[in-house]
């Protein structure tokens, strides 16, 4: 029964004799384990441990498992992963209601350590079976449509030097995506987003919402309006909003525009990391506190004005590198990230920051990784 890959369960029991008993099985079985205690303790554990699999009682002091996976099916990416009821009842009614939860199986507690072992198996077999098939989809979708997240050419503006890093998850185009709007020889319009909760179908969702921008950055122009990024902004918001098809589709969205004949920077985010801003052998964290797009009509957007100096440069990422973990298990954050940019003396930035990220991680990420610098010259 042992696994090739040390698939990762998340096991929510209040039992302490039930879960060292099954959790001893699991570790026996090759898996790797975390156990919280009621559904309040399992909810944190998913967004630290990310789970292959989750493993729940329903009978639990303060949040039982049927207010548990209800808490996860408001978050897609949480809904995503596999899920199991383990139950000491069995009875009808149960069971259905846990099937009404889109549950993706059903355990007795009584059933013997190989039946638990057997179910888990199947259902990860199951998953990646799935999971490789959404691969190939969206590789072949990639390769006919011609279509990209990221582009090749950056264009150029006098006064800054922009560049970019993009790493895709295991190869495969994922839901982060870049794009740049040149208005005018003086003009450029950054993009950086992040689709989440659509697995293996997030790179159809981040073409579509780079198109949603690049329409929202043409309606402006054609209003000869001298347009803000909190503007911009908004006009995505609303189209999102009003768009049922993508009703349950995350997203975070950073927006900068470069403008060098006034020598500012005007910056708006959605639910998005907050930029770094490194000036003077300082990092500062700048956060627009605009809501994740299509929340509400009125994501209350604002935009950020920044003057760079010579040498001066922001940061603007999706949360890729951040929430990746060395090889301790440890998530990168916003603090050790700091550090490595104050580190790079004088190399170019995204290589530093490439090879820094990769020694402290093995080279093993959990998400698309994607940084664009925007450097004043």
């Amino acid at each position: 029964m042992e696994t090739d890959v040390k698939y990762k369960i998340l096991l929510v029991e209040d039992d302490k004799n039930i879960a060292r008993l099954i959790q001893y099985n699991l570790d026996k079985a090759g898996y790797e384990v975390q156990h919280g205690i009621n559904g309040a303790a399992g909810y944190e554990l998913v967004g630290t441990f990310k789970p292959d699999v989750i493993i729940s009682d329903i009978m639990m002091p303060e949040v039982d498992g049927f207010a548990f996976r209800k808490m996860l099916l408001k978050v897609p990416e949480y809904k995503a992963i596999p899920f199991v009821f383990l139950t000491a009842k069995g009875e009808e009614d149960d069971i259905l209601q846990g099937y009404d939860l889109e549950i993706q199986e059903y355990i007795v507690k009584t059933s013997s350590p190989k039946i638990i072992l057997a179910k888990l198996k199947s259902l990860i077999q199951s998953s990646e079976a799935q999971k490789a098939q959404g691969e190939t989809e969206v590789k072949k979708a990639a390769a006919s449509m011609g279509a990209k997240v990221v582009p090749d050419k950056i264009p150029e503006i006098a006064g800054y030097k922009i560049t970019q890093l993009h790493k895709p998850f295991n190869d495969i185009p994922g839901g982060d995506f870049i794009d740049y709007v040149k208005i005018d020889d003086d003009t450029v319009v950054v993009v950086v987003g992040d689709v989440m909760g659509k697995k293996w179908g997030a790179w159809y969702f981040a073409v579509a919402y780079a198109g949603y921008v690049r329409s929202a950055i043409r309606a402006e122009l054609n209003n000869g309006n001298s347009f803000t990024a909190n503007e911009i902004m908004q006009r995505v918001n609303s189209a999102v909003y009003n768009d049922e098809r993508i009703a349950d589709v995350f997203i975070t969205l950073s927006i900068l525009i470069i403008d060098n004949k006034n020598n500012t920077i005007g910056y708006c985010g959605a639910g998005d990391i907050p930029i770094f801003y490194l000036s003077n052998g300082k990092v500062e964290l700048i956060k627009s506190e605009g809501t994740l797009l299509g929340f509400s009509l009125d994501g209350k957007y604002e935009s950020i004005n920044i003057t760079l100096l010579p040498n001066d440069e922001i940061f603007v990422l999706t949360d890729g590198i951040i929430e990746s973990r060395d090889i301790k298990g440890q998530s990168i954050e916003n603090e050790r990230l700091i550090e490595i940019i104050l580190s790079k003396g004088e190399n170019e930035s995204l290589p530093f920051i490439n090879e820094s990220v990769a020694k402290l991680t093995n080279s093993k990420y959990e998400d698309d990784v994607t940084v664009v610098c925007i450097k004043k010259i």
